[in-house]
């Protein structure tokens, strides 16, 4: 962060400074929620949770080099106590990022946030130094810590917007303005919460009505491809840019193929030019998080080539999210299990059987959550779609849900040997234990929820003779 006083602090978020000898001393460090992180020149934002309570570990970040905590009470040691720490962590994320005048890229969608912000991170900070949200740290909390890292060298801070109803993108943006909005998708993520996808595309929408105007250099990135999302140009006074495999595209993409391992291979077309793609992440559903990113980093004065050349050396730079590893033995492990939805579970098996091609394929695959009255068809879709990929077995983990997938598949065509339901994520690995063989290729995929990282995790902790040891 800036370096900032405690009495600027104080009065920037309208709170009181309780057991503080110099006001003048300045805030040089990060600003933290978790004690563990704070150290020279930090300030500790307290808040209390279900189980922890941020204010009992005041005096310990203050040994650790703390400057002070703001905090809801006084804590003994320096502090600036405000009303609302939350509102106050906010207000002072919009006053650092109001002083740095730095450009703002802010994304939202359904599926895909998170992989395409790396995305534009990556190229991005080709052209100038660049801050961006680390994994998917996208709520009210989250966002203004990331913003507070950005400091007088930030060119580019690029934050990744979640919601989990109407109001609360609004919300984010009031705290970190934007210039450039882009909005992927509107599909069955949170649908449970919303109720629809009309109201999911209400929510998204709030991103781009709240861009400056394009004579101001507003500009607002939308898919071409999701009627939802292009439906939106409407409610922004921004430029509006077009992405997507459409003609009538800005930036689109032609010749789309992939390659034998899965990873996608295009022709970027941009208004600056025109340039090949060949992407090391894997699976068709990339190209579109690649054609965002290109908007952006077009919008931003990046020329083409320039563009090309940075989407074909990203790399995935969050945790288990289609992160591909194989082991000695010759089975590769898809670890894609840091979420799901029925968009992102779709495009999963597409890629599983993209890399699968000539090999035997496994699709271990838990619950979808957060899709209310969607529930049980969105699970069979997704069963009924691993049978028409001819996904060699799929490895239904959980309860109802599971059960649900599993039904899907058997419903489509599987048979018992295709398909299996099993209880939990141990149940899991010892069935891949006894029947993985070389050269197999096995997706791990549900929600957070599930946890089921655990059984990749265990997929790839080999013993001594090469079997898969459990954890």
């Amino acid at each position: 962060m800036i370096a900032l006083s405690l009495a600027e602090i104080a009065e920037v978020v309208g709170g009181q400074t309780h057991d503080i000898p110099d006001p003048s001393v300045q805030v040089t460090g990060p600003v933290v929620r978790d004690s563990r992180e704070a150290g020279p020149g930090s300030l500790f934002v307290a808040f209390v949770g279900e189980r922890v309570d941020g204010h009992d570990f005041a005096a310990r970040v203050v040994e650790a080099g703390a400057v002070a905590v703001l905090a809801s009470r006084p804590v003994g040691v320096p502090a600036i106590v405000v009303e609302d720490v939350q509102a106050a962590l906010g207000a002072l994320a919009r006053h650092v990022v109001g002083r740095l005048g730095t450009t703002l890229v802010a994304l939202t969608g359904s599926a895909g946030k998170t992989s395409t912000k790396d995305l534009i991170a990556q190229v991005l900070q080709r052209k100038a130094p660049t801050v961006f949200t680390p994994g998917s740290l996208n709520n009210e909390i989250g966002l203004p810590l990331t913003a507070l890292t950005a400091t007088e060298e930030t060119k580019f801070l690029v934050l990744e917007m979640g919601a989990r109803g109407i109001g609360h993108i609004r919300y984010l943006t009031g705290l970190t303005p934007p210039r450039v909005g882009l909005v992927l998708n509107v599909g069955s993520a949170h649908i449970g919460e919303f109720g629809g996808r009309e109201q999911i595309a209400q929510a998204k929408g709030e991103l781009v009505e709240a861009l400056p105007p394009a004579e101001e250099g507003g500009a607002a990135i939308l898919n071409a491809d999701d009627p939802f999302v292009r439906a939106m140009a409407s409610r922004t006074k921004a430029k509006v840019i077009l992405f997507g495999e459409s003609d009538e595209a800005d930036v689109r993409a032609e010749n789309v193929r992939l390659t034998d391992s899965g990873q996608p291979s295009f022709r970027l077309h941009t208004p600056s030019g025109a340039s090949d793609v060949t992407m090391r992440l894997y699976g068709e559903h990339h190209v579109s998080n690649a054609l965002a990113a290109a908007a952006v980093a077009h919008e931003l004065g990046m020329p083409a080539d320039e563009i090309a050349r940075a989407l074909s050396e990203a790399g995935s730079l969050s945790r288990w999210r289609m992160e591909v590893t194989e082991r000695p033995d010759g089975v590769t492990v898809v670890n894609d299990a840091y979420n799901a939805n029925p968009e992102s579970m779709k495009a999963a098996l597409r890629a599983l059987a993209a890399m699968g091609k000539g090999r035997r394929t496994w699709a271990v695959l838990g619950k979808m959550a957060e899709l209310g009255d969607e529930a049980l068809a969105e699970h069979d879709a997704v069963g009924r779609l691993a049978v028409r990929l001819n996904v060699s077995k799929l490895v239904a983990v959980g309860g109802r849900e599971a059960a649900w997938l599993q039904l899907g598949a058997y419903n489509e065509g599987s048979w018992g040997e295709e398909s299996v339901h099993v209880s939990d994520a141990q149940a899991a690995v010892d069935l891949l234990r006894s029947e993985l063989r070389p050269g197999d290729v096995v997706l791990v995929k549900a929600s957070r929820s599930v946890g089921l990282e655990s059984v990749a995790q265990a997929l790839l902790e080999t013993g001594a003779e090469g079997e898969v040891a459990a954890r």
